[in-house]
């Protein structure tokens, strides 16, 4: 099953030429997800040739405009585009707040419903749940409240080995195994065990989102194992008090957390502004963890 990511903006504040506003594009089997929205968002999407009609669930991480400003944008559109299904909207306390007074002071009213839910960010805890993936918080330390997201595909099927198969087994039959049961014996057969006509499933794929936080060792318990992991890398090292001031992160800080974590790649984002090129941030992670990878416009992640 596809579970891909695209990075639509890598950039903190202070937005650049050639670098957006955070903002992700998530897709996981035939569902679409959005983690962030900054300013342009949509922009961003219709250049990827994202179908914004199949979006199911957007997942703010916080209220600082770099990560939500395009939000209300999307919402307009995907209105005059006719949506009628609803939308789940995942952020933190207050966001649902700022968009119905957007819509109250615009006289905006939308053909589709939104569904809002309040995310604990101080907690660890499951938000979101669909037949494809659980989304779980995680508690990230930033200037106002704010929230990273776990992605998780949810539990495969093991896979029926054909080479395995008794000949002559009917659709039911087949229907059977492939739901993981057993077929009892019968006058014209033996008994065939799911077990030995199947391959175990894979272990489920996890994809971990770590927005703007000061640097928290205790997250490496939290994503340990992920697949791929984005943390933030908004400054270099030597500007690490500037970061803790910001209540940011430096490119080392991101790198130590993938490496204590054990996660399987690293994608860094969300670059100050003051950095033209982006080689000396990517040098530093790679230095702590040497498969880090610069999460800029563009990139696309099978996860």
């Amino acid at each position: 099953m596809t579970f891909e990511l695209r990075i639509l903006g890598s950039a903190s504040a202070t937005p650049t030429l050639g670098r957006h506003p955070t903002a992700q594009a998530l897709t996981v089997g035939g569902a679409h997800y959005l983690v962030d929205c900054g300013e342009g968002t949509q922009w961003r999407l219709l250049e990827y040739r994202s179908r914004l009609n199949q979006l199911r669930a957007v997942f703010i991480s916080h209220l600082h405009g770099d990560h939500y400003f395009g939000l209300f944008g999307l919402l307009g559109s995907l209105h005059l585009q006719g949506r009628t299904r609803s939308l789940i909207i995942v952020g933190p306390p207050g966001l649902d707040e700022v968009l119905t007074t957007q819509m109250r002071v615009s006289g905006t009213k939308l053909a589709f419903a939104m569904e809002f839910v309040a995310v604990d960010t101080e907690a660890h805890a499951v938000v979101y749940e669909d037949a494809h993936i659980t989304v779980s918080s995680l508690p990230m330390r930033h200037r106002i409240p704010c929230a990273g997201y776990l992605f998780a595909e949810q539990p495969r099927r093991p896979r029926l080995l054909k080479e395995r198969l008794p000949a002559g087994l009917s659709a039911a039959q087949l229907g059977q195994l492939a739901q993981g049961h057993d077929l009892p014996a019968d006058a014209d057969r033996p008994g065939v065990r799911h077990a030995d006509v199947s391959a175990p499933a894979p272990a489920p794929r996890r994809y971990a989102f770590c927005s703007d936080t000061l640097y928290t060792p205790a997250l490496a318990d939290l994503v340990r194992g992920a697949n791929v992991l984005y943390h933030e890398a908004t400054f270099l090292e030597d500007m690490h008090v500037r970061a803790a001031q910001t209540h940011h992160s430096t490119a080392r800080q991101a790198a130590q957390l993938a490496r204590d974590a054990g996660v399987g790649r690293l994608l860094i984002g969300h670059f100050s502004s003051r950095y033209k090129a982006l080689e000396p941030l990517l040098r530093e992670a790679q230095a702590v963890f040497p498969t880090a990878e610069l999460a800029t416009e563009g990139l696309m992640v099978s996860v």
